[in-house]
């Protein structure tokens, strides 16, 4: 008799999962299809109104044709504007209404066996456009066999994957194992720098307490996972950077009283009650229950992170970005080479605290400027505002017409 390898069992495990889970979704294709019914979802639940799919639903919430909007959480507490009705992402509620929804969007995987039906359409925004992080096939050795098998799946269901840019477009069928049609409209969450960034940064000093002049430095180390082989995991350490001498650093180059917004991966924030940081200074907010990252970046002066995609996004209105990578052997090492070379990018990077007071000290705007415009251009980065729009004319046109 042949032995299985615990990685064989958990696979065949989730394989017969998968089987089950496929096989109810079909049984409820007894319900028909609501032809006004939107499901969204982001983070696997546990994200909240947050990330590209926030972007979409605001914009087809302004539209005169109502539909019904539904949003799947793990949490519950999650707030939502009127027009989009939350639901508890159980096994059965979610299986019921992506099998009777006409659309679903989502930034993250379906899970393993979920079933799409004819005429129905999944537009995947995904999470992370222009990245740091190795993922799919880029991860080479390192790439789990349930995370292929999962990202293979999921790609087979969806009918579009949206682009920021010829950069993604290019990697994507790598990346997500996806071959399907890759629509090139922009990142929606990318849209609150352009459109509403000004009312943005009153609205969250408001919420805070805070001065309206205060200035703000977001810190959003990236989300790190488990080796995915068996049970998923999420980890955390506390971080060796200094805030007492980043803030200092930050008033001597730029003046002015600065506040530190503590931010952590969504799917980690679920997890924690808060931010796991014992050596901090004064003027920090923990801002990692609030559901939505680039509300919080829309607002924010200064972004310092080790490898979030969140630094591609703020670029786009010229906000300085401080990189601070002080385990990158290590994080190379566990999830694999990086998709950049951290010091070709327009970014400056330190691996100690003494690396980034001296790169906020050397920090040019101007010579920012152009390597930011010359990366953009080079790598066909469309970011104008406009992207909400673009796709959620996809989704109103497939409503209309099917």
């Amino acid at each position: 008799m042949i032995k299985l390898s615990s990685e064989e069992r958990y696979i065949r495990k989730r394989k017969r999962e998968c089987y089950r889970t496929n096989l109810f979704y079909h049984l409820l294709r007894l319900f028909p299809i609501n032809k006004k019914k939107i499901v969204f979802t982001t983070f696997e639940g546990d994200g909240g109104y947050c990330c590209n799919p926030r972007y979409l639903a605001e914009e087809l919430l302004k539209k005169k044709e109502k539909f019904e909007i539904i949003w799947l959480v793990n949490n519950m507490e999650k707030q939502f504007p009127n027009g989009i009705k939350k639901v508890k992402n159980t096994f059965f509620n979610r299986a019921y209404h992506l099998t009777t929804a006409k659309a679903w969007v989502d930034n993250s995987r379906k899970a393993y066996g979920t079933a799409k039906r004819k005429k129905q359409l999944y537009i995947q925004t995904w999470h992370a456009a222009l990245e740091f992080k190795p993922v799919g096939k880029f991860r080479g050795k390192l790439f789990p066999r349930i995370a292929y098998l999962v990202s293979e799946y999921d790609s087979k269901l969806a009918d579009y994957v949206t682009s920021n840019s010829e950069w993604c477009t290019k990697l994507y069928p790598e990346m997500l194992l996806y071959n399907g049609d890759i629509i090139k409209t922009g990142s929606p969450r990318c849209d609150i720098f352009i459109n509403r960034r000004e009312e943005t940064y009153q609205y969250i000093r408001e919420r805070y307490h805070m001065p309206q002049d205060a200035k703000i430095a977001l810190f959003a180390p990236t989300f790190r996972g488990g080796s995915q082989k068996g049970n998923r995991q999420v980890f955390t350490e506390e971080s060796t950077i200094d805030f007492k001498r980043l803030v200092n650093a930050l008033e001597r180059k730029f003046g002015g009283t600065w506040f530190v917004f503590l931010r952590l991966h969504p799917q980690l924030a679920a997890q924690l009650d808060q931010f796991p940081l014992s050596n901090g200074a004064t003027n920090m907010i923990d801002v990692s229950q609030a559901d939505d990252m680039n509300e919080l970046a829309a607002a924010s002066d200064v972004l310092v992170t080790d490898y979030s995609s969140s630094a591609f996004d703020v670029i786009n209105m010229y906000m300085p970005v401080f990189l601070y990578a002080d385990d990158l052997e290590q994080y190379t090492e566990e999830r694999g080479r990086l998709m950049w070379d951290m010091y070709s990018l327009p970014f400056s990077v330190a691996k100690d605290n003494d690396e980034l007071v001296e790169n906020i000290a050397k920090f040019d705007a101007g010579e920012y400027k152009k390597k930011i415009d010359e990366f953009s251009q080079e790598h066909g980065v469309l970011e104008d505002g406009h992207a909400s729009e673009r796709v959620t004319g996809v989704i109103e046109k497939f409503l209309n017409n099917y």
